[in-house]
């Protein structure tokens, strides 16, 4: 008969202990063979390494849309890049134009440029809203393609090239591009650019308040004299442009004659508009040719006004005086005052020789 196998073994008090069993080794596990796992841990492992490359991935691509993000931006601010925008998406209301509103005569070489070889130089617009631009630069690019779509239909004259600026430039930059690459171009007339200049300083949205101040932040890159020429036909056309029909194509040596004749008598500002008003004037020589008679007819009319000279008129007294500008010649008469040196008068601002004229009197009489 088998014994039964003691579990446990309780200690009463009075016995002896039993003798220990001695502990049973237990056979050692053999361990697995270097580089193989189980499918559970290899699929874990393998899950692991394609999160990382994915997250790896998608930082590369993150890095490189901020890049492109920032070059873009970087573009668009230089007017670099370039699209096909729509006609119709065009705006001219935001800028006063420096050209001419008249019909340009060298427009029809222009389409015959873009007929043959296209835009070589885009045209530059302001992204303003939902699918709508404003022009900054291309006035005359812009109303050649508008003519040759209406006259051709062809779609290809539909949309022109046009470098995008970012939006929310400054208003006077905008203008400056305008002017600047006008000024470039070399073929844009003072009665123009005056215009404009007056243009800019009746715009409330500009800081300009005056045409001289216009003038000074328009035409910055302009020479001294240009800028004092610009000032003497926005004169002209403060005194009778609204009688003139084509004010751009007078020269600036004329411009300049008929507007110091007018500063020095206003009141043939009238007779001039009377002489405009007689002819009827179809192109711009016909204009050109009256506004030459008028001034001879005036210079003529000046001549015959002047008293004949007398023995007392001859009498006179000559001197020279220095200043700090230099030298002045005076010859001074009866009823006259002739000061002459070294130094063009004519770009000085018309206020600045009134209060001298003051002064000087002023000193006369004290």
């Amino acid at each position: 008969m088998m014994s039964k196998r003691r579990i446990f073994d309780i200690n009463f008090p009075g016995e002896e202990p039993a003798a220990e069993t001695p502990p049973v080794e237990e056979a050692p596990v053999a361990p697995e063979p270097a580089g193989r796992r189980g499918p559970m841990a290899t699929a874990i492992s393998e899950n692991a390494e394609a999160l990382r490359s994915r997250q790896a991935a998608e930082a590369a691509i993150r890095a490189e849309n901020d890049r492109l993000a920032h070059e873009h931006v970087r573009l668009k601010k230089a007017g670099l890049i370039v699209d096909l925008v729509p006609l119709g998406a065009i705006r001219t209301e935001k800028l006063a134009r420096d050209r001419s509103q008249a019909r340009d005569p060298e427009l029809d070489e222009l389409k015959e440029s873009i007929r043959a070889i296209g835009l070589s130089n885009p045209i530059r617009v302001e992204h303003v809203g939902e699918g709508a631009y404003e022009l900054v630069q291309g006035f005359r690019r812009l109303s050649a393609y508008q003519e040759l779509f209406a006259e051709t239909g062809d779609e290809r004259y539909a949309a022109i090239p046009a470098g995008l600026i970012a939006s929310g430039e400054a208003l006077e930059a905008l203008y400056r591009r305008m002017v600047d690459e006008n000024l470039v171009r070399r073929d844009i007339s003072f009665a123009e650019m005056a215009e404009l200049a007056r243009a800019y300083a009746s715009d409330p949205m500009t800081e300009a308040g005056t045409v001289e101040e216009s003038v000074a932040v328009l035409y910055a890159s302009a020479g001294r004299q240009k800028r004092a020429y610009i000032r003497h036909f926005a004169d002209l056309l403060d005194t009778v442009g609204d009688a003139l029909d084509f004010p751009e194509a007078i020269p600036r040596a004329l411009g300049l004659d008929l507007q110091k004749r007018l500063a020095e008598r206003p009141e043939l500002a009238a007779d001039l508009r009377e002489s405009l008003e007689a002819v009827v004037v179809s192109e711009p020589g016909a204009e050109l040719s009256a506004l030459r008679n008028w001034l001879s007819a005036s210079d003529r009319a000046a001549r015959a006004e002047r008293p004949a000279r007398t023995e007392d008129a001859k009498a006179k007294t000559t001197l020279r005086c220095t200043v700090p500008a230099g030298t002045v010649r005076c010859a001074a008469r009866n009823g006259r005052v002739e000061l002459a040196m070294e130094r063009d008068f004519s770009v000085v601002e018309r206020h600045r020789l009134e209060a001298a004229i003051a002064a000087f009197f002023e000193a006369l009489d004290r």
